[in-house]
């Protein structure tokens, strides 16, 4: 191959898709007419309320919204996520200066990379984690340092176990509460440690809050950016897609110190032209309306939760019920890998696993279970394991 035709050292640093074996595996069961049920994919299955979509079809027939949109988001947008953080959170934002839009969260965790990490730059990513965080480093040239994520920590990384040299030379910390995928929430006192480990290195923290309305029993997750000293240190990004069942639509943003907002935008400015402003109405008349449905959202979760949590520990586990996000966190039987387990609960059962390798290095010997499949196929995934496991060991 010519060099003009050669890959980008990027590219090829790229990790491999870990999932590849097990989605053959799913084409050639399907190709059998075995019924596949899936509890791997965490998008939610239902659908988006009509108030959202009655706003976008409205906007969308505008021939104002019809143009680019500034790449920093519409100001009303802005003004949008500030009072939804102020009711909220008690949280005050400055729409002007504190809020960026983004084009689904996930464009915003990547591409901070690029604002902030030079080649040979190190972050701190939590592992097991939301791949995004590692991959963006690395395709910005930045090097990781993992974050072990244990159960005996509650899933939260011990910032005291970080080397000083480590600390001395971190860029960017990401964290994630309710975290995917082990559904472990963070309190304020973990946010302080972490807000007062960033001064102390000059870290700038990212918090992926993907999942902080997901939560039960009436325990609301806190927002990283309700700690004192918290917009002196990073920014957290929300998303519309999972309180909202709105994956499809890519609406979230990023929202804190405004030095480090500024850059994002200025980043954006050059690779993207803007949301559809008609999708940036539709988040609007989200986050001004009734909460009501996410209200409803988290009792139907909260139902599958211990509709799962309940169906494996009569198989022998013995799971705690996940606090916040969507997802059920468990270790494999005894005898097996996270692969070869996700691999066999397919072939014997024709239920779908995600194996905790890929998550990182500390995800082996876990799987995880997301919740966004209707009730009944949930519970008759379940029904399929109690009949052909039998009881498991540890």
């Amino acid at each position: 191959m010519s060099n003009s035709n050669r890959e980008a050292l990027r590219i090829k640093k790229l990790p491999p898709y870990l999932f590849a074996r097990i989605e053959k595996k799913i084409e050639e069961a399907k190709a059998k007419g075995v019924d596949i049920i899936s509890f791997g994919i965490g998008d939610p299955d239902m659908p988006t309320p009509l108030p959202i979509i009655e706003e976008l079809c409205q906007e969308a027939h505008n021939p104002a919204n019809h143009q680019y949109s500034p790449s920093v988001g519409m100001l009303s947008f802005r003004e949008a996520v500030a009072a939804y953080y102020n009711k909220t959170f008690g949280v005050k934002l400055d729409p002007q200066t504190e809020i960026i839009n983004l084009i689904g969260s996930k464009e915003g965790i990547a591409h901070i990379n690029f604002c902030y990490v030079d080649p040979g730059d190190l972050n701190l990513i939590p592992d097991p984690g939301y791949p995004v965080y590692g991959i963006g480093t690395l395709l910005a040239g930045g090097e990781v340092y993992t974050m072990a994520l244990l159960e005996e920590n509650g899933y939260l990384p011990d910032l005291t176990k970080i080397p000083e040299e480590i600390a001395q030379k971190a860029k960017l910390m990401y964290l994630c509460y309710p975290n995917n995928p082990t559904g472990a929430v963070a309190d304020k006192n973990f946010f302080a440690e972490a807000v007062e480990f960033a001064k102390k290195y000059e870290v700038i923290v990212c918090h992926d809050a993907a999942y902080t309305e997901i939560f039960y029993d009436g325990k609301q997750s806190p927002s990283f950016l309700e700690v004192p000293g918290a917009k002196d240190v990073g920014i957290e990004f929300g998303s519309l897609s999972k309180p909202f069942n709105m994956t499809g639509w890519r609406a979230g943003w990023a929202a804190g110190r405004k030095d480090i907002v500024d850059a994002l935008g200025r980043f954006k400015s050059n690779v993207d032209s803007g949301q559809f402003q008609a999708v940036q109405y539709a988040a609007i008349k989200a986050l001004t309306g009734s909460k009501d449905s996410i209200v409803e959202l988290r009792e139907i979760y909260k139902k599958r939760r211990d509709i799962v949590v309940e169906g494996l520990n009569r198989l022998g586990w013995n799971l705690e019920k996940p606090q916040g996000s969507f997802y059920i966190w468990a270790p494999v039987p005894k005898g097996y890998t996270s692969a070869s387990f996700a691999e066999y609960v397919l072939d014997k059962v024709g239920v779908i696993i995600t194996p905790g390798n890929g998550y990182g290095k500390y995800g082996e010997g876990y799987f995880r279970i997301s919740l966004t499949i209707p009730d009944e196929r949930l519970q008759e995934g379940i029904d399929r394991l109690e009949e052909n496991l039998g009881k498991v060991e540890f």
